[in-house]
């Protein structure tokens, strides 16, 4: 093996180099592509969990919640708030928790975080149920890590 390498030497690893990692992503990219058409969560969207989509963006929630380890951490996890309740089966269960936390917000307790009072209506309360139910039916890969989120 020659002590320089030529320029002839160096291009051919650039370009096979390119080459190789190339084919990498793109294999990479169709793995995910796949993974994701064919992810059993992918069918269970219905309206309400699009509308309580929707209420989660329209009030900030992620200001100040995490949702599967994204968003801010000064208040819970709520990727699996519905388990934690105990109310993941029961989607009428989960609207009257969530409805009686929410509006018990906030608590005035001193000292505490405390979070605002949106005063949603029942309808959005529900489906922002139904949103964090189906949040919680995806499978995180064990997130988050512990029960408490």
């Amino acid at each position: 093996m020659r002590e320089v390498m030529t320029k002839s030497m160096a291009r051919n690893i650039f370009y096979g180099g390119s080459l190789f990692f190339i084919l990498i992503f793109l294999a990479l990219s169709a793995h995910s592509h796949l993974y994701i058409v064919n992810s059993p969560n992918s069918a269970k969207l219905d309206e309400s969990v699009i509308r309580g989509k929707h209420v989660w963006e329209k009030h900030a929630c992620i200001n100040c919640h995490s949702i599967m380890g994204e968003g801010a951490y000064f208040a819970p996890e709520v990727a699996n708030v519905m388990t934690r309740w105990g109310v993941l089966d029961d989607p009428e269960s989960a609207f009257e928790s969530l409805k009686g936390w929410m509006e018990a917000q906030p608590t005035g307790i001193p000292g505490r975080r405390q979070m605002p009072q949106f005063n949603l209506s029942d309808e959005e309360i529900r489906d922002l149920a139904n949103f964090l139910i189906w949040t919680d039916n995806i499978d995180a890969q064990d997130w988050p890590p512990n029960d408490a989120g």
